[in-house]
């Protein structure tokens, strides 16, 4: 039996930017995700379905079961009415646009929803929060994405705590935490430092981490990418 359809958000680069293509291609663009996103929705059961940012909204999410917000560039800070502030890692204007209205539309439909990194900061934006812009100690980009940098604690009786127990070990790839939490979102899980890690929407079915679950050993059996099928199944 085929499994529930996830949508599988990503970025756009110039094919420039991406090595091995023709230098008479580089002006054209290239959708992409690291494909560890895919791997982990179909060892869960799932079947990943890529979102091109140029698909309409309503027409895709009322055929998804359920929605995978993907890591990715810094977020514009405007979008949240404040200017840029320390180093930053570029930006996709359009691609901000594009995800915060899927996740507005996904929310209205309770469509089961997974934001990872990235996907967490848009989640806590779409709600009304923002961000510490620049947080370089926890941009561990110095050693293996897949290392066991530090220990996040979960709230107890939230749905992370269902999932992983009183805590894990995480890597940690991000340069940007949330800073004032999004209307309705409560933080089940922080960095040992006190950084929020994991949020929930009470009552809907929604979570987002900020660490990377698809690049850490046992991927397979990661219970958040179970939990996402799981609730796109139903």
């Amino acid at each position: 039996m085929a499994g529930p359809l996830i949508g599988l958000t990503g970025r756009r680069k110039a094919a420039s930017d991406v090595a091995g293509f023709p230098e008479s291609l580089h002006a054209l663009p290239v959708d992409l995700y690291l494909a560890g996103y895919a791997q982990a929705i179909i060892e869960a059961g799932g079947i990943p379905v890529h979102l091109p940012l140029d698909v309409p909204m309503d027409a895709i999410l009322d055929r998804l079961d359920g929605l995978l917000l993907s890591g990715g560039a810094d977020i514009d800070p405007t979008r949240y009415g404040e200017s840029p502030a320390g180093e930053n890692y570029g930006s996709e204007p359009f691609r901000d646009q594009h995800e915060l209205s899927l996740i507005t539309a996904a929310a209205d439909r309770n469509v089961p929803t997974l934001g990872i990194c990235r996907g967490l900061q848009l989640l806590n934006i779409s709600r009304g929060g923002n961000l510490h812009q620049d947080v370089p100690e926890h941009a561990r980009y110095d050693i293996a994405p897949h290392t066991e940098a530090h220990t996040v604690t979960f709230t107890r009786g939230s749905r992370l705590h269902q999932l992983y127990g009183p805590g894990t070990r995480v890597n940690t790839l991000h340069h940007q935490t949330i800073d004032r939490l999004g209307e309705d979102l409560t933080a089940t899980a922080r960095a040992e430092d006190g950084t929020i890690e994991g949020i929930e929407w009470p009552g809907k079915p929604l979570l987002g981490v900020q660490w990377h679950p698809e690049m850490m050993p046992g991927r397979e059996s990661d219970p958040i990418f179970g939990w996402l099928v799981d609730q796109a199944a139903h």
